[in-house]
């Protein structure tokens, strides 16, 4: 009796209680603007041409008898080209994208996500000095929520029973002889928003063979937060229980505020390669939610493109990096990767094709590990504890924006 009353709550508990649960890792860092402008800024300065000494000065051979007088001396710039860095003035990019769930996230998640939008703004003072601000979105749906079978736990005082404590859920939505399906699916498809704002100075550090080495330095601050479709209008803040058991109801799980001072210097300039590798110690404004301690968490990105044309280019970029949430007791280490192309259209317009993925080493499983019933009727009274958040998504953008921040 208490078997078959327990398999027949499991779909009510998951429809009526199992809100999306709070993602332990994110699928993207929040410094991809900053590692945009900085490559700018670092390839035009790569690419002023090599400083050439001036040329002797002509032999003039004077007839016999003649006084040599000597000639006004008027100096010449050396290496003909003034110094290109960051863009200078107004420049400004806007996109909008929409993604496709990719990986293990059931028959439901397998579907394409709406889309989001990005918008940058930037002055520059000078080919050295730059203010930006961007806000930008990014959907994503990760695996383990719509898929896969795990225990559903009665409350604490039940003795273990097989098949009852736990018993079985399948998050697909099929019944078996020994496992309830759900239904209807949990809908956690997640959108995260950022707003960034950045300040950008452009260094050089010396010369190689000629040329300048430069390095830029960004001093950034992010404020993120997020909505789940099924937090039933609650934005991020949905119930779950930690990793030591302990049930949490007010935690705004994918809201958080960082400082970070970011460092890009290049390590490869041919004529069609560029590459450049950017680390960023990063600290939260404050605690929030489980978070335990507050020191530097270190972002490591590594870029590489090559130009296929002067209008399309193909990149890879992958990132080890440590993110907190409120959701998390400890950092994440966080191991992810872009790859992409890009086309311009026209002088001002341009479209890029970006499959990415990316999950946390050291958070598992991925999706939900268990449920856990509180308090009879498990009904109304589960929820869930998740281990790690994994995503991978192939990400469609189409856009616009000033000619000097759309290079090719």
């Amino acid at each position: 009796m208490v078997r078959r009353f327990l398999r027949a709550s499991a779909a009510l508990t998951l429809t009526s209680v199992f809100v999306a649960a709070p993602a332990l890792a994110d699928t993207t860092g929040p410094f991809g603007t900053a590692v945009q402008s900085a490559n700018i800024a670092i390839k035009n300065a790569m690419n002023i041409p090599p400083a050439k000494a001036p040329a002797p000065p002509p032999v003039i051979h004077l007839p016999d008898g003649t006084l040599a007088q000597v000639p006004p001396v008027t100096q010449q710039p050396v290496g003909g080209s003034q110094a290109v860095g960051l863009p200078t003035g107004w420049t400004y990019t806007v996109d909008f994208s929409v993604a496709h769930a990719l990986g293990n996230v059931g028959t439901f998640g397998n579907k394409w996500l709406a889309g989001g939008t990005d918008a940058v703004i930037g002055y520059g003072f000078n080919p050295t000095t730059r203010l930006v601000a961007n806000y930008y979105e990014l959907q994503h749906y990760p695996v383990g929520f719509n898929s896969g079978q795990v225990p559903l736990y009665l409350p604490a005082g039940f003795p273990p029973s097989p098949g009852v404590n736990p018993s079985c859920v399948d998050l697909s939505g099929k019944t078996s002889a020994t496992c309830q399906g759900i239904a209807p699916p949990i809908d956690v498809t997640t959108k995260d928003k950022f707003a960034l704002f950045l300040f950008e100075k452009l260094f050089t550090l010396g010369k190689i063979a000629g040329r300048s080495l430069p390095i830029v330095v960004t001093p950034t601050y992010v404020s993120r937060w997020s909505t789940v479709n099924a937090s039933n209008g609650n934005h991020d803040v949905v119930p779950f229980v930690d990793l030591n058991g302990v049930p949490h109801f007010g935690i705004s799980t994918r809201t958080t505020q960082v400082y970070s001072l970011a460092v890009t210097l290049p390590f490869l300039k041919t004529p069609r390669m560029f590459g450049t590798f950017t680390a960023a110690p990063t600290w939260l404004v404050h605690t929030a939610g489980l978070n335990q301690q507050n020191h530097a968490q270190i972002y490591q990105i590594l870029y590489v493109e090559y130009s296929l044309s002067r209008t399309s280019k193909i990149f890879f970029e992958p990132q080890v990096s440590r993110d907190y949430l409120p959701a998390d007791p400890y950092a994440q280490h966080l191991a992810a990767y872009f790859l992409g192309a890009s086309q311009q259209v026209g002088k001002t317009g341009f479209i890029q094709v970006v499959l990415n993925s990316g999950s946390p080493t050291n958070y598992s499983p991925y999706g939900v590990k268990q449920l856990n019933c509180l308090a009879l009727p498990c009904s109304s009274n589960t929820l869930p504890t998740v281990g790690g958040l994994k995503a991978t998504q192939v990400q469609i953008e189409f856009g616009i924006g000033s000619p000097s921040v759309i290079q090719f």
